[in-house]
């Protein structure tokens, strides 16, 4: 698989002169950074899962290196990643890939890393032969929501008040696009 290399276009990289991460797959040997980035971003902003606990494993049976796609600073490692994946295992569904996580560490938003992610999600579902790309956002969760819409999403669907996150009732937005 051909992932895209993000530019080192300085304005586009945020800050001056640093270059944007490089996107690639992830491996085996990203456990620990994902799992330490997992931990650090959680929120219920975003998350309707358990805080994950320091010693859980970020990759298992249905979670595996190569359904994700990390971004990686030079300096610092890991900064991103996104878990791109078959909806379901039915053939009927094969066209579509689906977004089920994307996490960015603090220091490294406000660099367009999420938006290269996307770019690189799209185009790695492409070459898997899908025509479509769903994703599953929170309502409350509206810098995401803009930036799938930026990035050519539509909501398709809301279940009102799907979750109870801190005692509140959150919706949960269905977004997609054609590829």
């Amino acid at each position: 698989m051909t992932v895209p290399q993000t530019p080192k276009d300085p304005e586009s990289a945020g800050g001056a002169g640093r270059g944007a991460p490089r996107i690639r797959e992830a491996v085996a040997g990203d456990e620990g950074g994902l799992a330490e980035l997992d931990r650090s971003t959680w929120s219920t902003l975003h998350a309707v899962q358990p805080e994950p606990g320091p010693g859980q494993p970020f990759f298992d049976e249905r979670h595996l290196p190569e359904h994700y796609l990390v971004a990686e600073d030079e300096d610092v490692g890991v900064v991103a990643y996104l878990r791109l994946v078959p909806p379901t295992p039915l053939a009927c569904h094969a066209h579509v890939r689906q977004i089920q996580g994307l996490a960015v560490a603090a220091s490294a938003r406000g660099r367009g890393v999420a938006r290269a992610l996307l770019r690189a999600a799209a185009d790695r579902a492409r070459e898997q032969g899908a025509t479509r790309l769903t994703l599953r956002v929170l309502g409350h969760n509206a810098p995401a929501r803009a930036l799938y819409a930026a990035e050519g999403f539509a909501v398709e669907g809301v279940l009102p008040g799907e979750f109870l996150l801190d005692g509140v009732y959150v919706d949960d937005v269905l977004m997609g696009r054609s590829l």
